[in-house]
Protein backbone atom coordinates (compact mmCIF):
# COMPACT_ATOMS: atom_id res chain seq x y z
CA UNK A 1 0.00 0.00 0.00
CA UNK A 2 1.39 3.40 -1.03
CA UNK A 3 1.61 6.61 0.95
CA UNK A 4 -1.47 8.01 -0.79
CA UNK A 5 -3.61 4.86 -0.65
CA UNK A 6 -6.80 4.36 1.31
CA UNK A 7 -7.97 0.93 2.47
CA UNK A 8 -11.61 1.19 1.35
CA UNK A 9 -12.57 -2.29 2.59
CA UNK A 10 -12.03 -1.18 6.19
CA UNK A 11 -14.29 1.90 5.86
CA UNK A 12 -17.82 1.66 7.23
CA UNK A 13 -20.61 2.40 4.73
CA UNK A 14 -22.68 5.49 5.50
CA UNK A 15 -19.86 7.28 7.32
CA UNK A 16 -17.54 10.11 6.36
CA UNK A 17 -13.78 9.58 6.69
CA UNK A 18 -11.14 12.34 6.73
CA UNK A 19 -7.58 11.92 5.43
CA UNK A 20 -4.83 14.55 5.41
CA UNK A 21 -1.72 14.49 3.25
CA UNK A 22 1.31 16.77 3.28
CA UNK A 23 3.64 16.32 0.34
CA UNK A 24 6.37 18.08 -1.58
CA UNK A 25 9.31 17.49 -3.90
CA UNK A 26 9.48 13.71 -3.38
CA UNK A 27 5.84 13.46 -4.48
CA UNK A 28 6.57 15.19 -7.81
CA UNK A 29 9.69 13.05 -8.31
CA UNK A 30 7.43 9.97 -8.05
CA UNK A 31 4.46 11.13 -10.15
CA UNK A 32 6.20 13.31 -12.71
CA UNK A 33 8.16 16.53 -12.99
CA UNK A 34 7.08 17.73 -16.41
CA UNK A 35 4.50 20.14 -14.92
CA UNK A 36 5.94 20.86 -11.49
CA UNK A 37 9.37 19.95 -10.16
CA UNK A 38 9.06 21.38 -6.68
CA UNK A 39 6.34 22.45 -4.32
CA UNK A 40 4.77 22.12 -0.93
CA UNK A 41 1.13 21.06 -0.63
CA UNK A 42 -1.51 20.00 1.84
CA UNK A 43 -4.54 17.95 0.77
CA UNK A 44 -7.69 17.26 2.75
CA UNK A 45 -9.47 14.21 1.38
CA UNK A 46 -12.98 13.37 2.56
CA UNK A 47 -14.33 9.92 1.67
CA UNK A 48 -18.04 9.20 2.02
CA UNK A 49 -18.60 5.48 1.54
CA UNK A 50 -21.96 4.21 0.29
CA UNK A 51 -23.04 0.66 -0.59
CA UNK A 52 -22.47 1.04 -4.35
CA UNK A 53 -20.09 3.99 -4.64
CA UNK A 54 -17.58 6.26 -2.88
CA UNK A 55 -17.71 10.05 -2.93
CA UNK A 56 -14.23 11.52 -2.60
CA UNK A 57 -13.78 15.27 -2.11
CA UNK A 58 -10.29 16.67 -2.64
CA UNK A 59 -9.27 20.06 -1.24
CA UNK A 60 -5.70 20.95 -2.22
CA UNK A 61 -3.73 24.01 -1.16
CA UNK A 62 -0.07 24.87 -1.58
CA UNK A 63 2.76 26.55 -3.42
CA UNK A 64 4.29 25.25 -6.65
CA UNK A 65 7.73 26.34 -7.81
CA UNK A 66 7.43 26.96 -11.55
CA UNK A 67 9.98 28.00 -14.15
CA UNK A 68 9.20 31.21 -16.06
CA UNK A 69 8.78 30.63 -19.80
CA UNK A 70 10.31 34.03 -20.57
CA UNK A 71 13.26 34.36 -18.18
CA UNK A 72 13.74 30.72 -17.05
CA UNK A 73 13.77 31.94 -13.44
CA UNK A 74 11.95 29.93 -10.76
CA UNK A 75 9.00 31.58 -9.00
CA UNK A 76 6.36 30.51 -6.50
CA UNK A 77 2.81 30.07 -7.72
CA UNK A 78 -0.08 29.54 -5.26
CA UNK A 79 -2.54 26.74 -6.01
CA UNK A 80 -5.85 26.15 -4.29
CA UNK A 81 -8.60 23.92 -5.67
CA UNK A 82 -11.38 21.49 -4.84
CA UNK A 83 -12.59 18.49 -6.83
CA UNK A 84 -15.06 15.66 -6.36
CA UNK A 85 -14.68 12.19 -7.84
CA UNK A 86 -17.27 9.44 -7.53
CA UNK A 87 -15.90 5.89 -7.58
CA UNK A 88 -18.65 3.45 -8.57
CA UNK A 89 -18.32 -0.28 -8.05
CA UNK A 90 -18.53 -2.32 -11.25
CA UNK A 91 -17.10 -5.26 -13.18
CA UNK A 92 -13.96 -3.49 -14.42
CA UNK A 93 -11.71 -0.48 -13.85
CA UNK A 94 -12.75 2.30 -16.22
CA UNK A 95 -12.89 6.09 -16.24
CA UNK A 96 -16.43 6.99 -17.33
CA UNK A 97 -16.09 10.79 -17.11
CA UNK A 98 -13.73 13.24 -15.42
CA UNK A 99 -15.83 13.00 -12.26
CA UNK A 100 -16.97 9.35 -12.36
CA UNK A 101 -14.60 6.38 -12.22
CA UNK A 102 -15.69 2.75 -12.17
CA UNK A 103 -13.61 0.46 -9.95
CA UNK A 104 -13.83 -3.32 -9.66
CA UNK A 105 -15.99 -4.62 -6.82
CA UNK A 106 -13.02 -6.46 -5.30
CA UNK A 107 -10.81 -3.35 -5.07
CA UNK A 108 -9.19 -3.22 -1.66
CA UNK A 109 -7.30 0.08 -1.80
CA UNK A 110 -7.85 3.33 -3.61
CA UNK A 111 -4.65 5.02 -4.86
CA UNK A 112 -5.15 8.81 -4.72
CA UNK A 113 -1.65 10.04 -5.60
CA UNK A 114 -2.26 10.28 -9.34
CA UNK A 115 -5.51 12.19 -8.73
CA UNK A 116 -3.71 14.65 -6.44
CA UNK A 117 -1.03 15.18 -9.10
CA UNK A 118 -3.57 15.72 -11.89
CA UNK A 119 -5.69 18.15 -9.85
CA UNK A 120 -2.60 20.23 -9.07
CA UNK A 121 -1.61 20.10 -12.73
CA UNK A 122 -5.00 21.50 -13.75
CA UNK A 123 -4.21 24.75 -11.93
CA UNK A 124 -0.76 25.22 -13.48
CA UNK A 125 -1.10 27.97 -16.11
CA UNK A 126 -0.30 27.18 -19.74
CA UNK A 127 1.87 30.27 -19.95
CA UNK A 128 4.12 30.38 -16.89
CA UNK A 129 5.25 33.96 -16.35
CA UNK A 130 7.17 35.34 -13.41
CA UNK A 131 4.97 37.83 -11.49
CA UNK A 132 7.23 40.72 -12.51
CA UNK A 133 6.12 40.19 -16.15
CA UNK A 134 2.42 40.13 -15.31
CA UNK A 135 1.74 43.83 -15.96
CA UNK A 136 3.75 43.85 -19.19
CA UNK A 137 1.97 40.79 -20.54
CA UNK A 138 -1.55 41.96 -19.69
CA UNK A 139 -1.23 45.01 -21.92
CA UNK A 140 -0.04 43.02 -24.93
CA UNK A 141 -2.24 39.94 -24.97
CA UNK A 142 -5.50 41.02 -23.40
CA UNK A 143 -5.75 44.30 -25.29
CA UNK A 144 -5.24 42.66 -28.67
CA UNK A 145 -7.17 39.46 -28.06
CA UNK A 146 -10.71 39.34 -29.30
CA UNK A 147 -10.47 42.34 -31.63
CA UNK A 148 -11.82 41.76 -35.11
CA UNK A 149 -10.46 43.78 -38.00
CA UNK A 150 -12.66 44.20 -41.08
CA UNK A 151 -11.23 45.17 -44.43
CA UNK A 152 -12.81 45.77 -47.81
CA UNK A 153 -9.57 44.89 -49.54
CA UNK A 154 -8.99 48.48 -50.64
CA UNK A 155 -6.15 50.85 -49.85
CA UNK A 156 -5.91 51.39 -46.11
CA UNK A 157 -4.97 55.07 -46.49
CA UNK A 158 -8.24 56.05 -48.17
CA UNK A 159 -10.93 57.82 -46.17
CA UNK A 160 -13.93 55.55 -45.60
CA UNK A 161 -16.49 58.25 -46.37
CA UNK A 162 -14.94 59.44 -49.65
CA UNK A 163 -14.50 56.14 -51.53
CA UNK A 164 -17.19 55.37 -54.12
CA UNK A 165 -15.67 51.93 -54.94
CA UNK A 166 -16.65 50.39 -51.60
CA UNK A 167 -18.93 47.38 -51.83
CA UNK A 168 -22.41 48.44 -50.59
CA UNK A 169 -22.53 45.49 -48.20
CA UNK A 170 -19.76 47.15 -46.15
CA UNK A 171 -21.89 50.26 -45.67
CA UNK A 172 -24.28 48.21 -43.56
CA UNK A 173 -21.40 47.22 -41.30
CA UNK A 174 -20.34 50.86 -40.93
CA UNK A 175 -23.65 51.55 -39.21
CA UNK A 176 -22.65 49.13 -36.45
CA UNK A 177 -19.69 51.31 -35.38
Amino acid sequence: MGAYSINIVGLKPGTVHQFDYDFGDEFFAKYGTHLIEKGSFHADVVVNKHETFLEVDFSIKGIATLICDRSLEPFEYPIKNSHRVVFKYGDQDEELTDEIVMIHRDTVTLELGQYLYEFIGLDVPMKKLHPRFKNEDEGDDEASEGKIVYSSGGDSTEDDSGDENIDPRWNILKKLK
